[in-house]
């Protein structure tokens, strides 16, 4: 009814009416906050523009009084900082506009222009060309507060801050503006990291009141915020707020409307150089005054890129300051860098200029690696590793590694890389849309075809390797059928690869599949074949029947085996993983749930914990081992997963296979395991990325050899810096004034693995062992060419975790001892506000907490505990 009456009064005017011979007088303020999620004692970074707006009518269209031709002139301008500042914090004292802005930008601000508004909307936003482009912005954004509809309801409208969805609320005197700002579409784009886990979320409001009088404004109050936090630690988080204030402070006689047919002549009569600038906001390109060249950034920061500093959070925080500077340099000067870098801090500057992901590094890349050389193996795999663990890949960069494959390439491990981290930018693509790609298509087509092109057993292991990591729903059937192979490493590949799917992929042939080789219904299996089948069908959604015939068969297994599957399944229950109901039903049943089946001995075991559990981030470990029936390990498995919100993350997965050991100590192979050539390697998937695996040793000769020259050092299986997250976007704020979120995380890794065997104290020992440093910084910056402001708030750790298993194999049940262990680490968190003018003033708050987390020992069964303190009493 009030909407009824307020449009009647209206003359059912569409949105504001000026009246002819009226200067309207406004006060004005434009500002810009940034500071903490929560706002702070000192208060926030930012500036406040203030001044007088003068607005009348120069032309209407005489057949509707809607289509109105606006001028607008701003003057009295005045600069201060948004939040009180006194002493030598006030960098504005004793500074005036003209010595800020200049008089140029100042003469510009001042120059009236013209606004065409037809129902309530804009048509066309009139300035000069020559203007710079952060003053026609600080114009369209007052042009904004002119924007209005006088009914309720959704549209669609153009404005400074690109195309949006606006929702209109109206009232008696007052129309509510919100501003749908996901929906608003404009040309600058930003990236993101693919994964939820690792990645920013935004959260943004604005919304515009409008109080109006005799169908004008009486004012209007525009607040619009923007609430940045890394997803995993949502302390790390800044907020960006944008005010504008238009208060209407009198009215007095005006100019009279010009007299015009349409409004292109009129604009042209009132001056010739006025133009159709276009309301959405321009790019502006802010100059880096004095800032040094990427040769004199890297000179300053390599250092901490050597190795021994990649332990220290220094190493991620200098790599991600690294990358800030690429990203703005050319190819021949990052081919500078390259070439000048010492040889052992090269490997780290492969990492940064690979993770920098623009066009210039790519090539830059490309042309100082030799693929011919087999010489090069560190560097190129670095390379390759970085394109697999990048932030947001595009089909540029699949490209130039399909290149690569097609080329003659020196070292046999960096032909197989090359092909598994081809899937794994396939994944990653085809996760932003790009699966139909002309490059995507074809590395799809050479991986899906690979496994059944070769004979070779290495290659198609490569191609199953690369299919794994390309998680295309096409490979489903491919993994299907390679899960029943005669060999054993590729029912491997196959069974942990199907894990990895979302459960609605796997079909029923799939189910047949995995539990053929479980019961082992059609031949026989490798034991650790046959648990990688049990854990895909646990692992999806399984049946009563499933379990119930899993649970039927402990007893019956060989002899580790049992222990193993008892374990998985208390597990489960425990940990109250997914197929937890089901299992409980199938316990009712007594056949399945006796004693006997429930008591069998061995030192297999499958573990699942927390590691940190917050508000933000949940972090959980598993730890699966089984053994041969003579004491020997035949596969471990470590994974470590972090789930945040609805999204889920394989951080770390590092097994280790062993088979055919059993004639070192003269024992007797399990069934089925009788013929497996001795072999022992370890196989890694970081970040949902799966790696080369690496080979311990092949062959009885080659185990002989190493079984003497074994040192215990353990062998690296990834080493170096990873982005894991890389957020980048500009916040245009409808003010007229920029914002630049960029919020980073790198990451210094080692991670390492080693098995050592003593026939002498029949022992073995297997090791692997996790060293990082991790920094997240955020950056929210608002330059102005003529002033600055911004905001970092980061933190930083570095943390160790050690997995070691000991096994003593001179009496059955042998003894195992597992430890998993964290050392003590800090988590160091900082907070930066600067301003800055161009006179070279500016100021700086900087605050810091250091916080301690306590080391321990990650509890595992109580089997376990009993296990270690039987074998450190007896060892020598």
């Amino acid at each position: 009814m009030t909407l009824l009456i307020f449009s009647a009064h209206m003359c059912a005017a569409a949105g504001p009416r000026l009246h002819n011979k009226q200067l309207y007088k406004f006060s004005y303020t434009a500002e810009v906050l940034l500071d903490k999620a929560k706002g702070s004692k000192e208060g926030g970074a930012g500036y406040k523009i203030s001044s007088e707006v003068n607005i009348n009518l120069v032309w209407r269209d005489p057949s509707s009084k809607d289509d109105q031709l606006i001028q607008l002139a701003i003057s009295n301008v005045r600069i201060d900082h948004v939040s009180p500042r006194s002493g030598k914090k006030n960098i504005l004292q004793g500074s005036t506009v003209d010595s800020i802005l200049g008089k140029n930008k100042l003469a510009a601000l001042t120059k009236p222009f013209l606004v065409h508004l037809k129902n309530g909307k804009t048509k066309a936003f009139y300035s000069y060309w020559t203007e710079p482009a952060v003053i026609k912005n600080l114009k369209r954004g007052l042009a904004s507060l002119l924007q209005f509809q006088l009914q309720t309801g959704k549209v669609v409208e153009n404005d400074i801050s690109g195309r949006c969805t606006v929702q209109y609320q109206a009232a008696k005197d007052q129309i509510t503006r919100t501003k749908i700002l996901d929906t608003c579409k404009t040309s600058e784009t930003g990236f993101t990291t693919h994964s939820k886990v690792l990645g920013v979320g935004r959260k943004s409001s604005s919304v515009t009141v409008f109080t109006l009088e005799d169908g004008f404004i009486r004012s209007a109050v525009a607040e619009e915020t923007h609430s940045l936090a890394v997803n995993a630690r949502r302390s790390t988080a800044a907020k960006v707020v944008s005010r504008q204030t238009l208060v209407k402070t009198g009215k007095e006689a005006g100019p009279l409307e010009v007299a015009g047919k349409d409004v292109a002549s009129v604009v042209k009569s009132v001056d010739g150089k006025l133009a159709a600038v276009g309301i959405v906001a321009e790019k502006v390109k802010s100059k880096c005054k004095g800032c040094p060249t990427l040769f004199e950034h890297w000179q300053a920061e390599q250092k901490q890129l050597e190795p021994a500093s990649l332990s220290k959070a220094s190493a991620p925080r200098s790599f991600l300051a690294l990358i800030q500077s690429i990203r703005k340099a050319s190819k021949d000067e990052i081919l500078k860098v390259l070439k000048s870098a010492s040889k052992t801090s090269l490997p780290q500057v492969v990492d940064a200029v690979t993770s920098s992901q623009t066009p210039e590094s790519l090539d830059a890349m490309i042309e100082f690696l030799n693929f011919t050389d087999a010489k090069g193996l560190v560097l190129q795999e670095r390379f390759l590793y970085a394109c697999g663990f990048a932030s947001h890949p595009n089909e540029r960069m699949l490209h130039a590694l399909l290149d690569i494959s097609k080329g003659k390439i020196g070292s046999e491990e960096i032909k197989e890389s090359v092909v598994i981290i081809m899937g794994a930018l396939v994944h990653k693509l085809c996760l932003k849309g790009g699966c139909n790609l002309p490059t995507v298509v074809q590395v799809k087509k050479m991986i899906l075809e690979g496994p059944d092109s070769t004979k070779v057993e290495s290659e198609v292991q490569v191609y199953l390797l690369a299919l794994k990591n390309s998680l295309l729903p096409e490979a489903i059937p491919i993994f299907t059928k390679y899960a029943e192979s005669e060999v054993g490493s590729y029912n491997t590949i196959a069974l942990t690869a199907l894990q990895r799917y979302d459960v609605s992929l796997l079909t029923s042939e799939v189910k047949r599949t995995v539990n053929r080789i479980y019961h082992q219904t059609q031949r026989i299996y490798e034991k650790n074949v046959r648990v990688a089948a049990a854990d895909v069908i646990l692992s999806s959604n399984p049946s009563y029947m499933e379990v119930k015939n899993l649970l039927l068969s402990i007893g019956n297994l060989p002899h580790e085996m049992n222990k193993y599957m008892l374990s998985k399944i208390q597990d489960n229950l425990r940990f109250q993983l997914p197929a937890s109901k089901v299992i409980r039903q199938a316990l009712k049943d007594m056949v399945s749930h006796n004693y006997d089946r429930f008591s069998k001995v061995g030192s297999s075991s499958a573990f699942s914990g927390f590691m940190a559990r917050s508000g933000d981030l949940t972090s959980t470990y598993s730890l699966d081992i089984l053994y041969s029936g003579s004491g020997i390990l035949r596969r471990s498995n470590m994974n470590i997963y972090g789930a945040s919100k609805d999204a889920m993350l394989h951080g770390l997965q590092v097994a280790i296979e062993a088979q055919g050991l059993e004639s070192l100590i003269a024992a007797t192979p399990d069934e089925g395991e009788e013929d497996l050539e001795s072999f022992a390697g370890m196989s890694a998937l970081l970040f949902d990325v799966q790696l080369r695996p690496v080979t311990f040793f092949k062959g009885y000769s080659d185990l002989m050899a190493k079984m003497f020259s074994m040192t215990g050092d353990p062998m690296n299986v990834v080493k170096g810096l990873i982005l894991l997250t890389d957020h980048s976007e500009v916040l245009q704020l409808q003010s007229g004034l920029k914002a630049n979120a960029e919020f980073q995380g790198g990451l210094a890794i080692d991670i390492s693995g080693g098995m050592e065997i003593s026939l002498w104290y029949r022992e073995s020992k297997t090791s692997v062992n996790n060293r990082g440093a991790l920094v997240v910084t955020g950056n929210v910056t608002v330059d102005m060419d003529f002033l600055r402001a911004g905001m970092e708030v980061s933190f930083e750790t570095e943390a160790s975790l050690d997995f070691i298993t000991t096994v003593q194999f001179s009496e059955y049940p042998f003894l195992v001892c597992m430890q998993m262990d964290k050392a003590t680490f800090p988590v160091r968190e900082y907070l930066t506000k600067y301003e800055h003018v161009p006179s070279g003033k500016s100021s700086q708050l900087r605050k810091q907490r250091r916080l301690i987390v306590s080391g321990s020992e990650f509890p595992l069964h109580q089997e376990n505990s009993n296990m270690c303190k039987r074998v450190f009493d007896s060892s020598w």
